[in-house]
């Protein structure tokens, strides 16, 4: 792991503003003094003291603010050390020699800062955005073709029609040119990701005061209408300052920090732009035809051309875009939950026509919710990240990883037997409990996970089965200790087994589902309140109680009638009381199972409201057990998004918007907060079809 760089002592805070402030006396003092005082050249003095100070006060804020790296800052101080020497040799030539030829010895100077002064930005750039930031070059370019093709117009263009000398054409040319180069890379600094403290602002101003005011002074050189001393010298003086405020700015060294979010966000107000810029070329084209000087038309339809092209790929990287993060979790940059349980299907199919093995792998961190109590949730945050982190650098190509849950990690491994994979999850195990965690504010942590696995086909050959193997080898590591790994057992070891009166209920649960909907439900639930339950932090022996909860909460529709639960019409009152009894008939089945009373409790309580309107007991607020809050949450999800004999099943925007409206009333508003939180960040999967006919008939 490499080492920390030591943080410098950053530039006092009254640095900059003082800077500014001096800066602009100066640059009041430079228009309100005369060309010379006693022989002495005071505005030369004057103009090349604030041009020069920008240099060395990026110099000052390189050493005093420590960014890293340093090389994007030693760039553009070498720009603007060479740009104020540009400014002497011309300001000299004016004022002391009165040599006002166009171009000037100083051109070569300053058309040179440009290239120093790109490269620096272009590092920054990609400083502030590993990898590839594909939507902010592509909305940067989109505006770069605008303003060549503006530029050609309007300025290069008429100048190459005017038949000047070679000189000052190649001048002339020179400065759009690399101004639009200006243009493109700060378009990228702009529009791209990374952080924006506030130095980053003088930044930016700097370049817009560059790239403005060299506009305007080769249209007014070639108009023959530019004086030393004019409102330009005020532009480029600022921009100057701008450039030193921001180089001595505490906040400079974060300039090259990356962004926490890997893309730029398409904003309303992004679209806008965009859409107008697109629209530009087709404008000029009519604005050309209405006064009758239609030309450059090869460049306009080259520029539109070229916007099409820019527009179509911007619209494939945001599906593109929208594709990874529909299966890519917001914290950890893991795969989902949602991606993991669409895949393993695949990769069984696969090792079962080749013959092969897959494996199925569970981790959870021990002691999580005393890392989130102790050290509060930005710790625990940092700590998924890194055990992310960890796993990901230990697992190999074509293997998925993925967060399961809060604190849950799962993989797929293709191709492990049950004899390679105890090796292969212990060595994952090692990985992050190998060395401690970095918490904020320079605390460390020690962090242990604990590991349940099973493998196609030795353990089962069903997707759900595998994972609720694996899912049960993991608290049985839990209840050994924790930090180990346990191997769930063989479809031979447990075949002698007589089911138990659970797996006699999860069965009855099953036979309900069946007759309500063809998509799962008691399954969903379980697996959904888990998560709220982990989320909720509650504690092991709690979250266990969730689970069996939702898994059997719908037990007790096991004696209502198959003709009232397929009613495709409103019930009676006296089918409605027999529905109204489910949740007491549930927990009376489920409480003669020894030691599960709570879970017996839960079940009864999960038709109640926060309002107190619920049944069987009118109970409300935090009478209700948070087991049952969460599940009530989760159990009107998975109704209303699956199709049953009296309604269609809701969209995603529609069922969001029945919980909304059930927080505070139907709904606890901590879980309803919970439960979209989970379903934000893709860790609230689809139901399952288990019946792709419809619902099963019933049986004789």
């Amino acid at each position: 792991m490499a080492e920390p760089v030591e943080p410098g002592n950053p530039a006092p805070r009254w640095m900059w503003p003082a800077y500014l402030a001096a800066g602009a006396a100066l640059v009041v003092l430079y228009y309100l003094a005369p060309v010379t005082a006693g022989g002495f050249p005071l505005r030369v003095v004057l103009y090349c003291l604030v041009s020069a100070s920008a240099a060395v006060a990026v110099c000052y804020g390189v050493v005093r603010n420590r960014p890293q790296p340093r090389l994007p800052w030693v760039m553009i101080a070498a720009s603007q050390l060479v740009y104020a020497l540009a400014d002497a040799i011309f300001y000299i030539s004016h004022y002391v020699f009165d040599v006002t030829a166009y171009p000037s010895l100083a051109d070569p100077f300053y058309l040179a800062h440009y290239p120093l002064a790109v490269a620096g930005i272009v590092m920054l750039i990609r400083r502030r955005t590993p990898g590839h930031d594909l939507s902010g070059l592509l909305d940067a370019a989109t505006l770069a073709v605008v303003a060549a093709m503006l530029s050609w117009l309007y300025v290069i263009g008429p100048q190459t029609r005017k038949g000047s000398p070679l000189l000052v054409e190649l001048a002339s040319l020179g400065y759009p040119v690399m101004d639009l180069a200006l243009l493109t890379v700060a378009l990228g600094l702009v529009l791209g990701s990374g952080a924006r403290p506030r130095a980053f602002f003088p930044f930016i101003g700097w370049l817009a005061a560059i790239m403005t005011a060299d506009t305007i002074y080769v249209l007014q050189q070639l108009n023959g209408t530019f004086q030393a001393g004019n409102f330009l010298d005020a532009i480029w003086l600022a921009g100057n300052l701008a450039l030193g405020a921001s180089a001595l700015h505490p906040t400079m060294a974060r300039l090259a920090e990356p962004s926490p979010v890997p893309d730029a966000p398409l904003s309303p107000v992004r679209i806008a732009g965009l859409s107008a810029a697109a629209l530009i070329a087709p404008v000029v084209l009519v604005v050309q035809w209405a006064e009758g000087t239609v030309r450059d038309v090869p460049v306009v339809a080259g520029a539109c051309a070229v916007l099409f092209g820019l527009t179509i790929a911007r619209l494939a990287a945001l599906v593109s875009d929208q594709r990874r993060l529909a299966i890519t979790d917001a914290l950890t940059g893991l795969h989902t939950r949602r991606f993991f349980e669409a895949q393993l299907p695949l990769e069984i199919a696969r090792a079962r026509r080749a013959g092969t093995t897959v494996a199925v792998l569970i981790a959870d961190v021990d002691h999580f919710k005393t890392i989130n109590d102790r050290h509060g949730h930005p710790a625990g945050d940092q700590v998924l990240v890194e055990i992310a982190s960890r796993l990901r650098d230990a697992v190999r190509a074509g293997e998925v990883l993925a967060r399961f849950g809060g604190e849950e990690f799962a993989v797929i491994l293709p191709g492990a037997t049950a004899a390679t994979l105890p090796l292969i999850a212990d060595r994952l195990r090692e990985r992050v409990a190998g060395q401690p965690i970095e918490l904020p504010g320079g605390r460390w942590a020690s962090v242990t996970v604990s590991v349940g696995t099973s493998v196609f086909p030795t353990h089962d050959d069903n997707p759900d089965d595998l994972v609720s193997i694996a899912d049960r080898a993991l608290y049985a590591a839990k209840e050994a200790g924790r930090d180990r790994v346990v191997v769930g057992p063989t479809r031979a070891a447990a075949a002698p087994r007589v089911p138990s009166g659970v797996e006699y209920l999860q069965q009855a649960a099953d036979e309900v589902d069946s007759r309500l909907s063809s998509h799962e439900h008691s399954r969903a639930v379980a697996r959904w309140v888990r998560l709220l339950a982990v989320e909720a932090g509650l504690d092991a022996d709690r979250v266990r109680t969730a689970e069996l909860a939702g898994r059997l909460h719908d037990i007790g529709k096991i004696v209502v009638p198959r003709e009232v639960l397929a009613k495709p019409g409103p019930l009676t009152p006296r089918e409605w009381e027999l529905m109204r009894a489910h949740p007491d008939h549930g927990s009376r089945m489920v409480s003669v199972v020894p030691g599960y009373s709570t879970v017996a409790t839960v079940i009864r309580q999960h038709h109640e409201r926060w309002d107190g309107g619920g049944y069987p007991d009118g109970l409300g607020g935090n009478d209700i057990r948070v087991e049952s809050r969460l599940l009530a949450v989760c159990d009107s999800w998975a109704a209303m998004r699956s199709d049953r004999a009296y309604q269609r099943g809701l969209s995603e925007e529609q069922a969001v918007a029945e919980v909304i409206r059930g927080r505070g009333s139907q709904f606890c508003p901590d879980a309803v907060e919970l439960f979209l939180s989970l379903h934000s960040r893709g860790l609230i999967g689809e139901l399952r079809v288990v019946h792709p006919t419809g619902i099963l008939p019933a049986t004789p």
